[in-house]
């Protein structure tokens, strides 16, 4: 059986590096782990077992990106499953943060993930199939209070509406749905924290590998749906 080309940003370390050696782990896919340093992603490649081939992706960079997901899909062809994990954390309430600091996070954690969208949903639908999973956070939530700093809140915010109007906008073979991994002991998260990435990467597992009746447009933790 042919393997499904899955594509995981910032997939070097954290939970995206555990998506990636869960997906991996189930032999059905061929794995793209993107990072912003080749070097690192070929680093973090070397420690898992699998059909996983490091690729170079600056989420920061909108027209470099491009460049190199064009690079991408010429190479490997159309991408099955879309995992937008690849993200950044600005310290800072609305009058610290800089708007610099403001505009880099809204680049990377949404805007970059819009982008990523936009250039494997056409390969989805003439395939007839496509799986995308936004990596967001209970700090981009509305029902959860929008808790954390304001670059990062707002930005994950974004990123959940994203899924939303995708949802409504996308053919009915692509699902997309949005996952809180919940606190992850990961460099951004702290080692205090109360999951382990392998716990934390579960959920976006699940839905990167939903049947043809699942849900589209839903945000989801421990594989059940909540509210944003």
């Amino acid at each position: 059986m042919k393997k499904k080309i899955a594509l995981v940003t910032g997939g070097n370390r954290g939970i995206g590096l555990a998506i990636v050696a869960g997906l991996a782990r189930t032999n059905e896919f061929k794995v793209l782990l993107g990072s912003r340093s080749l070097e690192k992603g070929r680093a973090a490649a070397a420690l898992l077992e699998g059909d996983i081939v490091p690729v170079e992706l600056d989420l920061a960079d909108r027209g470099l990106l491009e460049q190199q997901m064009e690079a991408i899909l010429a190479e490997h062809g159309t991408i099955d499953v879309l995992i937008n994990n690849g993200a950044i954390m600005r310290e800072g309430t609305v009058l610290e943060v800089s708007a610099e600091a403001f505009e880099e996070s809204l680049r990377v954690n949404s805007v970059a993930a819009f982008d990523l969208i936009r250039l494997v949903a056409p390969g989805m639908e003439a395939g007839g199939y496509g799986r995308i999973v936004n990596v967001s956070s209970g700090w981009g939530s509305f029902n959860e209070g929008l808790g954390g700093p304001i670059a990062y809140s707002v930005s994950k915010a974004t990123l959940n509406a994203i899924t939303m109007v995708s949802a409504r906008d996308l053919p009915a073979c692509i699902k997309i749905n949005t996952m809180c991994p919940g606190w992850v002991r990961t460099e951004m998260g702290g080692m205090n924290a109360e999951r382990s990435p392998e716990e934390g990467a579960d959920t976006a597992i699940w839905l990167a590998s939903l049947p043809d009746d699942g849900p589209t447009g839903g945000t989801f933790r421990d594989r059940q749906p909540i509210e944003w």
